[in-house]
Order: C-alpha cells, then sequence, then structure tokens
C-alpha cells in the first residue's frame, strides 16, 4: 500500500492535467481540469499501479465566496486497499463536466443527484433529469444562495 504522498505524486505523472492537493485530507487527493476528468478515471481505474475500480461518492460543494464548484469524486483500490480524493473545480456560472459514467456506471445516479440539487450539467450524460425533485422545480436547492418562501434564515 503506498502512502499518502507517494500516490499523489503517481497520480500526478500520470497526465499534466492532474496536479497535487495541498489542503490537508484524510486521504490522498488531487485536483484535476474538467476536461481531462473522463480519461484520467479511466486510466486510475485501468492502471494496474492503481485499480481504483470503485467510485465510492461524488458530492459537490457550493464555494459560493470563490464562485465556483468543487465536485469531488471518492476512489477505493480494492487491490491495493488505498483511497483517492479527485476534485474538479467549475465555475458557478457556467457548471459543466463531462460525465463519468462510461467509466464508472454508478456515477449515473450520482451524477443526476448533483444536477437536480446543485444544478452542474454532466456533458454526454445519457439520462441527465431530475432525480429527486419534480421536472418542473424551478432552482436547485443546495446551493447557498437557493431562496425559496419556505426556508427559514441561515444563521448568521
Amino acid at each position: 500500500m503506498m502512502n499518502r504522498e507517494a500516490l499523489e505524486s503517481a497520480v500526478c505523472e500520470l497526465d499534466s492535467a492532474v496536479r497535487a492537493m495541498d489542503e490537508h485530507a484524510d486521504r490522498a487527493a488531487v485536483i484535476v481540469e474538467a476536461s481531462a476528468l473522463p480519461e484520467i478515471m479511466r486510466r486510475l481505474r485501468d492502471d494496474p499501479e492503481f485499480a481504483f475500480s470503485q467510485l465510492l461518492d461524488h458530492v459537490a460543494v457550493d464555494w459560493i465566496d470563490r464562485e465556483q464548484f468543487e465536485l469531488i469524486y471518492q476512489l477505493y483500490s480494492f487491490k491495493h486497499k488505498h483511497f483517492l480524493s479527485v476534485s474538479v473545480f467549475v465555475p458557478r456560472d457556467d457548471p459543466r463536466v463531462p460525465t463519468v459514467c462510461r467509466v464508472h456506471p454508478v456515477a449515473e445516479w450520482q451524477e443526476r443527484e448533483v444536477y437536480d440539487l446543485f444544478g452542474v450539467l454532466y456533458e454526454d450524460h445519457p439520462d441527465l433529469r431530475r432525480l429527486f425533485l419534480e421536472d418542473d422545480w424551478e432552482g436547485f436547492p443546495l446551493r447557498k444562495d437557493y431562496k425559496d418562501d419556505f426556508m427559514l434564515d441561515r444563521p448568521k
């Protein structure tokens, strides 16, 4: 099993679109350019050095003060027994990223959830439609600037 620094370094060598994160996390973590995401995820899955065969989770974070969303993909390698967080940053005013559901089929549902609640568009997704909310719902309720008549005010 690689230590965190060795894993981050090895992943960064995959492609110039990958760079190590300097944030403190409980696992290896890298930032990837959005346009390169599907190819890098495929290489992380197929390269025996990594063998990240499982996409555990995909979530979004609304960094409203930075005017961007962080999309986080949690990967696991059963072969090597290590985790990796892959992050992509997209602008809030045009949140688009290529889908990874052809690499990890479970992402089809995970991406639909993020689309439904944050409004991130997954290019080439085979079925990008609302998952939880009604089709005529207006807005994206997990965005920090979302307003609704029934919402309580955010604490100060």
